[in-house]
């Protein structure tokens, strides 16, 4: 079954209020923003990947969900396999630049022993305060939809990390994501819903637009791409940039850089356009977990 599938089973189990019906990347308890996110490897991570780019990568995926809610990191709590020395010391070397980098600590975890030639599976838990928390349900129609930063930098990092060379800059965009805490402290009072872009600009657009009860037409020329990317659907297909997706009044003032890139209106489904003329929907809009 798809990702889908089965977080539309999990919502007939009992659910805490605080989970939001499963709607959103982040839950609250008890005044905290609680989040969760898991890196397999040969899935979200290649097996060449250092050890030190993973726990950077596993960290800023889970402080990416704490950006999007404008929460304050707090700490995280990891869950680690055990297999080989050297990549598990690598790993920890990491785990201490990104949590140096993002004044967020080490709260606590648990580890466990790896079979060898098992894929690694890793875990984090992180927890955030001081959260404005705009839901991923709360765009309006007439709202702009806007994006901090590039994208399709990691898709285009990705390639190169399969390669072996290329642009340094765009591979340090995919093996170590800068998660926007300080963009989405500042937007998320002003903002009617905000999210990362984890799995692809046009797939978490579409998910922002069905949450909402609305459709979203989006402009790929207005996409912003960095120097190297030259393909605005495949760098809105491409999943791992983690920057920010907010929907906002057209006239708000924004207090950090971003690029309008759709409009949200009443009814349903995603639109797109490219220099003002209509562009088919892709095959696939971005990564869905369960999907072959």
């Amino acid at each position: 079954m798809t990702e889908a599938d089965f977080i539309a089973r999990l919502r007939a189990l009992p659910l805490h209020p605080g989970a939001h019906g499963l709607t959103d990347d982040t839950a609250t308890l008890a005044g905290l923003t609680v989040t969760t996110d898991t890196l397999v490897e040969g899935i979200h991570f290649l097996p060449a990947d250092p050890a030190a780019d993973v726990a950077w990568k596993l960290v800023a995926t889970n402080l990416s969900d704490l950006a999007a809610k404008g929460a304050r990191a707090e700490g995280i709590l990891l869950n680690y396999p055990l297999r080989d020395d050297a990549w598990d010391a690598a790993f920890v070397a990491g785990l201490g630049q990104v949590l140096a980098a993002f004044a967020c600590p080490l709260i606590g975890g648990d580890t466990v022993s790896l079979a060898p030639g098992a894929p690694r599976v890793l875990s984090v838990t992180a927890f955030g305060t001081d959260a404005a928390a705009p839901p991923r349900s709360g765009a309006r129609a007439g709202d702009a939809l806007y994006v901090t930063g590039t994208i399709g930098d990691a898709g285009a990092g990705l390639c190169i990390a399969r390669a072996g060379h290329g642009d340094r800059a765009l591979l340090a965009r995919y093996r170590r994501p800068v998660p926007r805490l300080a963009e989405g402290r500042a937007l998320a009072p002003l903002v009617h819903a905000m999210m990362d872009v984890s799995d692809g600009l046009l797939i978490d657009a579409a998910r922002m637009a069905a949450a909402s009860g609305l459709a979203i037409a989006i402009d790929l020329s207005a996409v912003p791409l960095a120097p190297g990317v030259t393909d605005p659907m495949t760098a809105a297909t491409a999943g791992d940039d983690y920057e920010l997706l907010f929907a906002a009044a057209p006239d708000v003032a924004l207090p950090v850089p971003a690029t309008r890139v759709g409009t949200f209106a009443p009814g349903a489904g995603l639109t797109l356009s490219h220099e003002g003329h209509s562009v088919p929907l892709p095959a696939t809009l971005g990564y869905q977990h369960g999907l072959r």
